[in-house]
């Protein structure tokens, strides 16, 4: 990457209400808090020059800050079930960017998404600069990938005809919005309170890391996948 590097903002949103998995963003995998780890993958992260944990939580900022991240305290209001993720990073971005000077970039990390690396992290800014984009998603290459659904007759192919079915070679690529992290810059959380827009790009993760925590079934695979890569 050439040229002056642009300030970065990393930062996660983080409430502490959970309707699936209790104190969620707080349960114990591979020896730390879940959040514990995205903190430390963005903080390792080469172009990230801070860390933030948006959250309504006392426990999940002191949390945070133990990790090593800035903790912003998330207003009630945007703190609800139906709250955007969107509305979080914003409120922390202009927070910060008051007390520490404007960012150039965002980027903006789920928690649930352990299985990542720091190295992910720094790959997506590369491409972001490279490609001159204005925003980026992580994905995860998905093969042989069969949608069906339920219609008004039963099972029905959504996107492959099952009575001229293509040989592996000849399926195209797809891939999955994995929800591990995104890149963007901060006007369009400012004028479009989107996440995506304008020249948008992709950074391809294994596809190990596809997997998030949503269920309780979920904490076990998780860690096992990420003792299975030596995380712990």
């Amino acid at each position: 990457m050439t040229g002056k590097a642009k300030r970065t903002l990393a930062v996660v949103a983080a409430r502490g209400g959970s309707k699936g998995i209790p104190n969620k963003n707080l349960i114990d995998i591979c020896g730390k808090p879940l959040l514990a780890w995205t903190v430390m993958q963005a903080a390792a992260a080469r172009g990230v020059d801070v860390v933030a944990v948006s959250s309504d939580s006392d426990a999940i900022l002191a949390a945070a800050e133990a990790a090593g991240a800035i903790g912003v305290r998330r207003p009630g209001e945007i703190s609800g079930d139906f709250a955007s993720s969107e509305s979080a990073w914003l409120h922390a971005l202009e927070a910060l960017d008051q007390r520490l000077g404007p960012f150039e970039r965002i980027v903006a990390l789920q928690a649930t998404s352990p299985i990542r690396e720091s190295g992910d992290i720094e790959g997506a800014l590369e491409t972001f600069d490279r490609e001159k984009l204005d925003s980026l998603l992580s994905v995860c290459e998905v093969e042989d990938y069969f949608n069906w659904r339920i219609g008004t007759n039963g099972p029905e192919p959504i996107n492959y005809d099952f009575r001229n079915r293509r040989m592996r070679q000849q399926i195209e690529k797809r891939y999955l919005e994995n929800g591990s992290f995104y890149v963007f810059i901060p006007s369009l959380l400012r004028e479009h309170q989107n996440r995506l827009g304008g020249k948008i790009g992709m950074h391809l993760m294994e596809r190990h890391k596809m997997f998030q925590i949503d269920r309780i079934e979920d904490i076990k695979l998780c860690a096992a996948i990420m003792r299975s890569y030596g995380y712990d």
